[in-house]
């Protein structure tokens, strides 16, 4: 069953309420549609809107739907308000005109209901950009699409048809999300919490602290009604039950809310970046628990306390604290590991002790602990094969084994095995590949394809296949395009586009196609302009967009462009300064050794030969502090600087001092083991420079051989 929220679309304030026929005086709140067979849930819903009142500091606000009023009342409750008439299709329109709100209730019945679906119809006719909350009494959503079960569609037809600008069927399909009242008690108060807060146009959050306060002066005069009964022994054990009740009652309140914090809101804050947010959300689930005895919590209190740890180190991650990062995942894996205990068969359990498991060893991985990361990344991958094996049919958990392989190539790579890991990847691509042409609608899912084939590229340009290597980049790049042109806002398929231009960039150039290449950059940079003001604190976007910006610089300079190199690269430094005020580890060392390089051979084709020395040996003094997940490539990057040192001093007339740095650099450069061709091309330029030529030509002409002409 997807999962279902209530998400409301926006209307100016104050406009007018109208028909066909002209404006319309607004006569009620609301006009609630259902079908007779759901008139008991209809009673209730009816009564608990109009009977609703709106927390005081909330009335007057002017919000997208208007002034907030103190209550929503009245509500219209169709073929139950109707007088006797005879043309009860006029009076129906007249009550649709006059009403702000369509409530939906959405069941098997309502589907079957032709007025049901006459008056979505007309009220979107009616108010072509009113506001239409949907609201699951019975019934599945998208039912209809599940062979053999169509007939526990909730949805009404004309809820899942799109209308244009004036109110008339487009013939495209829709696909309303809706909030869930098929619960009893809290469920389904959240549920009319969603209804109720859509309809006023503020926060569900400021609903639910009104309430939270309400319940906990209910508390206060139970604990009172306690202390006066302690005088009374049969009184107090009276209050006793009441108090063990009410707490009782407290907690799957408060447990309700969390689960619609860690659900329903995670999931509508994540898509648009908001890291701020997202962390308000674990933090204060974490105040919560830690109130709590964790020994007496339900088994869906350490369930949530758990995802609470994961989603603050996912917040703490994006903001480039991988170490605290790190400790929380370890205690959320507690509280799963525990959860697999008590029932080793739930798939779900697996699920979530995978992720924390997955997250540890990523973070291994990225501070260049292969070893812990592939222990971790191989038990993922024993795990997600588990949760596959439980249930075959389960698409998620068919891409979570395609995350497994994917993982294991990674540290592969890593471990420089390149032919190995491009295998992995190959294990991984195929099957992600069949879940995202299922279930195309699916964001993660398409973001987690849109990964492995970026993996695959960097796998085939480590094994100097370069043309394949272009395929997979620009196969990445037209799947996240298409993504994008049909309306999908998500910030994480822009993100991708970054680095895949950025990598198709690198690849043209590496094949002598420079202008190409500066093309690909150009758009990275573009792209990253606009996702940064989504979330100025994200380190990860920013980082992305230095990254760009540098090897912009770097190949106009190689270009002759010098003053548009130099304006990129002071850009890109910029960036990559902010980057490492807030991550001041080793994280993103390698941005500061770019910088400095790239400003070190402006300066030097300038003839500021003092300026780029300096400026060399800062690269140098960075470059050995660069923290990587394959230690070795920092071997060759160290190399690289010297290689560069020597020209400097070359340049200035320092012959001997020149040799010394090439001889230190080829000092760096390991004797034996795989090399990519960008490493291949730095040991053939250190050993021309050493006066070793003849060592230099079989290199080159390998390198000539695969395609690659980078210049120097």
């Amino acid at each position: 069953m997807r999962e279902v929220a209530l998400v409301s679309r926006k209307r100016a304030a104050g406009r007018p309420v109208r028909s066909g026929q002209g404006k319309h005086t607004q006569r009620y709140w609301a006009f609630l549609s259902y079908s007779h067979k759901d008139s008991a849930i209809a009673d209730w819903l009816h009564e608990a809107i109009e009977n609703f009142r709106v927390p005081k500091r909330l009335v007057g606000r002017l919000t997208d739907n208007g002034v907030v009023p103190k209550r929503l009342t009245p509500v219209f409750r169709d073929r139950g308000e109707l007088a006797a008439s005879n043309d009860l299709s006029e009076e129906i329109e007249e009550a649709l005109a006059g009403s702000r709100f369509l409530v939906v209730l959405c069941s098997p019945a309502a589907v079957a209901s032709k007025w049901t679906n006459a008056e979505i119809a007309a009220f979107r006719r009616l108010h072509p950009e009113g506001e239409i909350f949907a609201a699951i009494v019975a019934g599945e959503p998208f039912a209809g699409d599940m062979p053999g079960r169509e007939a526990e569609e909730c949805f009404p037809p004309a809820l899942l048809q799109k209308y244009d600008a004036r109110g008339r069927p487009t013939g495209k399909r829709a696909e309303p999300i809706a909030a869930d009242l098929r619960g009893e008690g809290e469920a389904r108060q959240l549920g009319l919490m969603q209804i109720i807060a859509g309809m006023l146009g503020v926060g569900l959050d400021e609903l639910i602290q009104r309430e939270g306060k309400r319940r906990q002066h209910r508390m206060q005069l139970i604990a009172a009604a306690s202390l006066v009964g302690m005088l009374f022994t049969s009184g107090l054990a009276f209050v006793a039950v009441q108090s063990r009740d009410a707490a009782r009652d407290q907690r799957r309140e408060a447990e309700s809310l969390v689960a619609f914090m860690l659900g329903d809101l995670k999931k509508q804050l994540e898509p648009i970046g908001k890291l701020e947010a997202l962390g308000g959300v674990g933090t204060r689930v974490l105040d919560y628990y830690s109130k709590q005895d964790t020994s007496e919590l339900s088994e869906a209190g350490l369930r949530q306390r758990a995802q609470a740890l994961s989603l603050t180190a996912q917040v703490a991650m994006l903001k480039g604290d991988l170490e605290s990062a790190h400790k929380l995942y370890r205690q959320a894996m507690q509280g799963t590991a525990e959860a697999i205990r008590r029932d080793p068969n739930d798939p779900q359990r697996l699920f979530d002790h995978a992720q924390n498991v997955f997250w540890t060893g990523e973070i291994d991985r990225d501070r260049g602990r292969n070893a812990p990361a592939e222990a971790a990344f191989r038990e993922y991958k024993r795990l997600a094969d588990r949760m596959a094996a439980l249930e075959p049919n389960n698409l998620r958990w068919r891409m979570e084994a395609a995350y497994g392989d994917l993982n294991i190539g990674i540290v592969f790579r890593n471990q420089r095995r390149f032919a190995e890991a491009a295998r992995q990847f190959g294990r991984a691509l195929g099957p992600a590949e069949g879940v995202v042409a299922v279930d195309r609608d699916n964001a993660e899912y398409q973001d987690g394809f849109a990964t492995m084939l970026a993996w695959s590229a960097d796998a085939e340009r480590d094994l100097g296949r370069l043309g394949a290597a272009i395929t997979f980049r620009e196969r990445q790049i037209a799947f996240i395009r298409g993504l994008l042109a049909s309306g999908d806002s998500n910030v994480a398929f822009r993100r991708h586009l970054i680095p895949a231009q950025q990598g198709l960039g690198i690849l043209y150039v590496s094949r002598g196609q420079a202008e190409r290449g500066i093309e690909q950059f150009r758009l990275a940079v573009a792209d990253a302009s606009r996702l940064i003001p989504v979330e100025p604190d994200n380190i990860l976007w920013k980082g992305l967009a230095a990254q760009a910006q540098l090897e912009l610089a770097k190949t106009l300079r190689e270009a002759g462009q010098n003053g548009e190199a130099a304006r990129e690269a002071q850009a890109g430094c910029g960036l990559a300064a902010q980057v490492e005020a807030r991550d001041p580890g080793a994280s993103w060392r390698h941005l500061r050794t770019e910088c400095f390089a790239v400003k070190s051979r402006l300066a030097l084709q300038s003839g500021m030969s003092a300026e780029a020395l300096k400026l060399a040996e800062q690269a140098l003094a960075s470059a050995g502090a660069e923290r990587r997940p394959d230690p070795i490539s920092i071997k060759y990057r160290v190399a690289a600087a010297y290689r560069h040192l020597g020209d400097v001093r070359r340049q200035m007339g320092g012959a001997e001092a020149a040799n010394a740095a090439w001889a230190a650099g080829w000092d760096q450069l390991p004797r034996d083991g795989a090399e990519r061709p960008a490493e291949m091309r730095e040991r053939a330029e250190i050993l021309k420079r050493l006066g070793r030529p003849n060592e230099a030509r079989p290199i080159e002409a390998r390198l000539a051989a695969i395609g690659y002409r980078r210049p120097n």
